[in-house]
């Protein structure tokens, strides 16, 4: 089950007390305080697992708390800390307070760790009271509260290339063809309910990956179809690929729309670098692009993934472009030193 938006209400430790305590042993007369300070209680911290698609464990439980701190103890001995509770979420998760609607975090990679919840300061013992003039305090200090909120998990999936199209525009059937991902492919609109992950081979050791989102159609912006509820998915792909079966009636009104819902939906997802697909080219018996006005795409492709064609050029033109935006975001930007 493809889960990717969970509420969760979790909990720090809180730390433990200081105590009052003064010294007794034999031949140590008036030994003074020694009361201990109270450990500190546990955090609570997400991190990334690549192991994880979803976020489906968190249906299951959606209350967490982490271990509060001991309380401190004669002879100037501290609380044991609370143990951190470690939440594995998958990359791509957005941490959100749901009280205050302001982003916490992101967890973008395998490894990458966010605090949501810090536990409570130990308090202090009487040792820390004690003065010149007051040898025998028998003050101390409660250990505080650990933090305790409710936040909303939201996944959104990290692609390369993001297959954008209307129900049936043969994204997943493209995707199953160049990839070894597996999506249910049938001959009725929305058979792709869940976003779908596939990594693409080309030779040697080049990789990336593919994502398949349910299909768009109008007013999708506003939630209609399946809307809001995958179209934020794409929204961290690094290009799309709009997917225009040759079989529509109107291949220029099917691409203007498309590209209005995603200016609709987010403006910044409009400018990112795309093009055009013609798909079921097989049904025409030719592999030769229809024409059609797209003057800010990068490439306009025919394939047919019944018959194999057109794939290979696809692929690499992706490649290539994935390549020309890894190297431009790796040049160092040069300070400009003014007279």
């Amino acid at each position: 089950m493809f889960i990717d938006r969970v509420v969760v209400r979790v909990s720090a430790g809180s730390g433990g007390s200081g105590i009052v305590s003064f010294r007794r042993e034999k031949f140590t007369p008036m030994g003074g305080p020694d009361g201990g300070d109270g450990g500190k209680g546990g955090d609570v911290i997400l991190r990334g697992d690549s192991n994880l698609a979803t976020l489906l464990d968190y249906t299951y439980r959606d209350r967490w708390e982490a271990e509060s701190g001991d309380h401190g103890s004669g002879s100037n001995k501290t609380g044991k800390s609370g143990e951190d509770i470690i939440l594995p979420v998958p990359p791509g998760t957005v941490v959100r307070n749901t009280e205050s609607s302001e982003i916490v975090g992101e967890v973008l990679a395998d490894g990458d760790t966010i605090v949501v919840a810090r536990g409570g300061r130990g308090g202090k013992g009487n040792t820390w009271f004690a003065t010149s003039v007051h040898r025998s305090p028998r003050e101390w200090q409660p250990g505080e509260e650990g933090q305790a909120v409710t936040l909303e998990l939201e996944l959104k999936l990290i692609a390369d290339v993001g297959l954008v199209g209307q129900p049936n525009a043969g994204k997943s059937t493209l995707l199953s063809v160049i990839s070894a991902a597996r999506p249910k492919i049938g001959d009725y609109p929305f058979t792709t309910l869940v976003p779908n992950l596939g990594v693409v081979q080309l030779s040697d050791s080049r990789t990336f990956v593919v994502a398949d989102i349910p299909g768009i159609i109008e007013g999708a912006h506003e939630g209609k179809g399946l809307g809001l509820q995958f179209l934020r998915h794409i929204e961290r792909t690094r290009l799309l690929a709009f997917l225009i079966p040759v079989d529509s009636l109107d291949w220029q009104a099917e691409y203007d729309q498309l590209r209005s819902e995603i200016a609709l939906f987010s403006s910044a997802l409009a400018e990112k670098p795309h093009c055009v697909v013609f798909t079921k080219m097989d049904l025409l018996g030719e592999m030769e692009a229809p024409p059609i006005e797209a003057p800010d795409a990068f490439g306009i492709f025919a394939v047919s993934a019944a018959g194999r064609t057109g794939l290979e050029e696809l692929k690499l033109a992706w490649w290539r472009r994935l390549l020309d935006m890894r190297k431009t975001a790796a040049q160092p930007t040069r300070d400009v030193v003014l007279p």
